[in-house]
C-alpha cells in the first residue's frame, strides 16, 4: 500500500461512516413522503447518472474485458442496491430503530468471519479483541447503557427484512473483494448500479400498483438527491477504495461508528438529545478501530 493511500484509507475509516449514517436520518424523514422502492430507485438512478459522465470512457473502452462480469455485476447490484436499499426502508415501517441497529451491529463480525473463510484474510488476536470491544460499544449505545433492554426485545416483521439486508451486506462486502474486475472503483460502481436497477425498476412499479403512490413534493425530491449523493455515491465509492486498501474485514469495522454519527445527526437534525452512553460507546469503539487497523511491524 502506498503511504498516501494508507493515509487516505485511515481518514476514510472515520469519514465514511458519517456519510453512511445519513441514511438512517433519510429513512426516518422519508416515512410518509416517498415509498421505499421509489426512494431506492431514485437514489441509485440519480447516483448512476451523476457518475456516468466521468466514467463512460473506461466503460466503453473496457467493454470487451468487463462484459464477461455481467452475472457478477447483476448479483452485486441485487445485494448492494436492491436488498440493502429498498428492504431497509421497508423494514423501517414495522420495526424499531433499536432492533435495526442491533441486527446490523453483527455485520462486521460476519464479514470478518466470511473474509477469513473465503478470502483467507488473517485476523490477529488484537483485531479479534478490537472487533469484540467495538461490538460491545455499539450495543452499549443502542441499549443506552441498560443491558436489560436486550431481554425486552421482540421480533417484528421488519426485523426479518433487516436480517436479510444484513446477510446481503455481508455477501456484497465479501464478493466485492473476492471477484476481481477489469474496472476501477467508480466505473464498477456504475455497472453495479445498472445491475441493481434491473430489480429496482419492477419493484418500484409493483409498489406503485399495490400502494397508493405518495404525491411528489420538493421535500421528497430533496431526500432522493441527498440519498444519491451522500450515503449513495460518495460512501460506496469510498467503501470500494477502503476494501482494496485494507481488506473486507478491517473495512467492516467502520460500520461500528455509524451509531455514534447517527446519534449526532439525530441531535443536530431532529433535535434528539445526546446521552452519556453515546460518549462511553464512542470511547470503546474509536480505540478499537485504531487498534484493528494499525499496521504491524515486519
Amino acid at each position: 500500500m502506498k503511504p498516501s493511500h494508507a493515509l487516505w484509507a485511515r481518514i476514510g475509516l472515520v469519514v465514511v461512516p458519517a456519510l453512511w449514517s445519513t441514511n438512517y436520518l433519510i429513512a426516518r424523514l422519508a416515512d410518509g413522503l416517498i415509498g421505499p422502492h421509489a426512494l431506492a430507485l431514485g437514489r441509485w438512478l440519480l447516483a448512476g447518472l451523476i457518475l456516468l459522465p466521468f466514467v463512460w470512457r473506461p466503460l466503453v473502452q473496457g467493454w470487451p474485458q468487463w462484459r464477461r462480469e455481467w452475472r457478477q455485476l447483476l448479483v452485486l447490484g441485487a445485494l448492494g442496491m436492491y436488498v440493502c436499499g429498498a428492504w431497509v426502508y421497508v423494514a423501517g415501517h414495522s420495526t424499531s430503530s433499536t432492533n435495526i441497529a442491533l441486527i446490523y451491529a453483527i455485520t462486521p463480525v460476519t464479514i470478518a468471519a466470511a473474509s477469513a473463510w473465503m478470502l483467507h484474510e488473517p485476523l490477529r488476536s488484537t483485531q479479534r479483541w478490537a472487533l469484540g470491544l467495538a461490538l460491545a460499544g455499539t450495543v452499549f449505545i443502542i441499549t443506552r447503557g441498560d443491558w436489560r433492554v436486550l431481554a425486552e426485545l421482540r421480533l417484528a416483521p421488519g426485523d426479518f427484512w433487516i436480517m436479510a439486508a444484513a446477510a446481503s451486506w455481508t455477501s456484497y462486502s465479501v464478493l466485492l473483494r473476492k471477484w476481481p474486475s477489469a474496472l476501477g472503483p467508480a466505473p464498477r460502481l456504475v455497472a453495479i448500479i445498472a445491475g441493481g436497477l434491473v430489480l429496482l425498476v419492477p419493484g418500484a412499479v409493483l409498489e406503485a400498483l399495490v400502494q397508493a403512490p405518495t404525491p411528489f413534493s420538493a421535500r421528497s425530491a430533496g431526500l432522493v438527491v441527498l440519498a444519491a449523493l451522500v450515503p449513495g455515491l460518495l460512501s460506496y465509492v469510498a467503501y470500494s477504495f477502503l476494501q482494496r486498501e485494507l481488506g473486507a474485514a478491517r473495512t467492516a469495522l467502520m460500520l461500528y461508528l455509524a451509531p455514534v454519527y447517527g446519534a449526532v445527526g439525530a441531535w443536530f437534525v431532529l433535535g434528539e438529545r445526546l446521552g452519556w452512553y453515546h460518549l462511553v460507546g464512542a470511547a470503546m469503539i474509536l480505540p478499537s478501530i485504531a487498534l484493528a487497523t494499525a499496521r504491524t511491524r515486519p
